[in-house]
Protein backbone atom coordinates (compact mmCIF):
# COMPACT_ATOMS: atom_id res chain seq x y z
CA UNK A 1 0.00 0.00 0.00
CA UNK A 2 2.87 2.38 0.73
CA UNK A 3 4.22 1.82 -2.79
CA UNK A 4 0.98 3.01 -4.35
CA UNK A 5 1.02 6.16 -2.23
CA UNK A 6 4.65 6.86 -3.15
CA UNK A 7 4.00 6.27 -6.85
CA UNK A 8 0.91 8.48 -6.70
CA UNK A 9 3.05 11.29 -5.30
CA UNK A 10 5.66 10.72 -8.03
CA UNK A 11 2.94 10.78 -10.70
CA UNK A 12 1.57 14.01 -9.22
CA UNK A 13 5.01 15.65 -9.36
CA UNK A 14 5.55 14.49 -12.95
CA UNK A 15 2.16 15.84 -14.02
CA UNK A 16 2.79 19.10 -12.18
CA UNK A 17 6.06 19.55 -14.10
CA UNK A 18 4.30 18.63 -17.35
CA UNK A 19 1.56 21.22 -16.86
CA UNK A 20 4.20 23.85 -16.06
CA UNK A 21 6.05 23.04 -19.29
CA UNK A 22 2.86 23.01 -21.36
CA UNK A 23 1.97 26.51 -20.11
CA UNK A 24 5.34 27.98 -21.16
CA UNK A 25 5.99 30.12 -24.25
CA UNK A 26 8.53 27.91 -26.01
CA UNK A 27 7.18 25.37 -28.47
CA UNK A 28 9.91 22.85 -27.59
CA UNK A 29 8.98 23.04 -23.90
CA UNK A 30 5.35 22.42 -24.80
CA UNK A 31 6.34 19.29 -26.72
CA UNK A 32 8.48 18.05 -23.82
CA UNK A 33 5.57 18.76 -21.46
CA UNK A 34 3.15 16.68 -23.52
CA UNK A 35 5.62 13.80 -23.56
CA UNK A 36 6.10 14.09 -19.82
CA UNK A 37 2.34 14.19 -19.30
CA UNK A 38 1.90 10.98 -21.27
CA UNK A 39 4.63 9.28 -19.21
CA UNK A 40 2.85 10.38 -16.05
CA UNK A 41 -0.37 8.81 -17.28
CA UNK A 42 1.49 5.59 -18.10
CA UNK A 43 2.89 5.44 -14.59
CA UNK A 44 -0.53 6.14 -13.13
CA UNK A 45 -2.10 3.31 -15.11
CA UNK A 46 0.58 0.79 -14.17
CA UNK A 47 0.40 1.80 -10.51
CA UNK A 48 -3.36 1.49 -10.34
CA UNK A 49 -3.20 -1.81 -12.24
CA UNK A 50 -1.48 -3.34 -9.24
CA UNK A 51 1.75 -5.28 -9.23
CA UNK A 52 2.19 -8.01 -6.63
CA UNK A 53 5.19 -8.03 -4.32
CA UNK A 54 7.23 -11.00 -3.27
CA UNK A 55 7.26 -14.64 -4.31
CA UNK A 56 3.81 -15.40 -2.94
CA UNK A 57 2.07 -13.54 -5.78
CA UNK A 58 3.42 -14.50 -9.23
CA UNK A 59 2.07 -12.60 -12.22
CA UNK A 60 1.24 -15.82 -14.12
CA UNK A 61 -1.54 -18.33 -13.68
CA UNK A 62 -0.43 -21.47 -11.90
CA UNK A 63 -1.27 -23.68 -8.98
CA UNK A 64 -2.07 -20.71 -6.73
CA UNK A 65 -3.80 -18.60 -9.35
CA UNK A 66 -6.60 -17.27 -7.15
CA UNK A 67 -4.47 -14.74 -5.32
CA UNK A 68 -1.63 -14.33 -7.80
CA UNK A 69 -3.43 -13.32 -10.97
CA UNK A 70 -2.81 -9.88 -12.43
CA UNK A 71 -5.10 -8.28 -14.96
CA UNK A 72 -3.08 -7.81 -18.20
CA UNK A 73 -5.41 -5.11 -19.56
CA UNK A 74 -3.58 -2.10 -17.98
CA UNK A 75 -0.28 -3.36 -19.36
CA UNK A 76 -1.77 -3.75 -22.83
CA UNK A 77 -3.30 -0.26 -22.62
CA UNK A 78 0.04 1.21 -21.60
CA UNK A 79 1.83 -0.50 -24.47
CA UNK A 80 -0.70 0.94 -26.90
CA UNK A 81 -0.49 4.37 -25.28
CA UNK A 82 3.32 4.38 -25.55
CA UNK A 83 3.12 3.77 -29.30
CA UNK A 84 0.48 6.45 -29.75
CA UNK A 85 2.38 9.01 -27.65
CA UNK A 86 5.54 8.30 -29.66
CA UNK A 87 3.67 9.02 -32.88
CA UNK A 88 2.12 12.20 -31.49
CA UNK A 89 5.50 13.42 -30.20
CA UNK A 90 7.12 12.74 -33.58
CA UNK A 91 4.32 14.68 -35.31
CA UNK A 92 4.72 17.59 -32.88
CA UNK A 93 8.48 17.69 -33.47
CA UNK A 94 8.05 17.78 -37.26
CA UNK A 95 5.38 20.46 -36.92
CA UNK A 96 7.60 22.54 -34.65
CA UNK A 97 10.57 22.20 -37.01
CA UNK A 98 8.47 23.33 -39.94
CA UNK A 99 7.08 26.27 -37.95
CA UNK A 100 10.62 27.26 -36.96
CA UNK A 101 11.71 27.11 -40.61
CA UNK A 102 8.83 29.32 -41.72
CA UNK A 103 8.75 31.83 -38.85
CA UNK A 104 12.29 31.73 -37.48
CA UNK A 105 11.20 31.41 -33.85
CA UNK A 106 9.72 28.92 -31.42
CA UNK A 107 8.20 31.57 -29.14
CA UNK A 108 4.43 31.24 -29.16
CA UNK A 109 3.79 34.99 -28.77
CA UNK A 110 5.99 35.81 -31.76
CA UNK A 111 4.24 33.11 -33.77
CA UNK A 112 0.88 34.71 -33.00
CA UNK A 113 2.25 38.14 -33.97
CA UNK A 114 3.63 36.82 -37.25
CA UNK A 115 0.27 35.18 -37.96
CA UNK A 116 -1.29 38.66 -38.04
CA UNK A 117 1.11 39.65 -40.83
CA UNK A 118 -0.09 36.77 -43.02
CA UNK A 119 -3.66 38.09 -43.14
Amino acid sequence: MEDKIFMSIVVGIIMMCAVYLILSKSLLRIIIGTGLLSHGVHLLLITMGGLPKGEEAPPLLGEHSAKGYIDPLPQALILTAIVISFGVTAFFLVLAYRAYQELGTDDMERMIESEDHWE
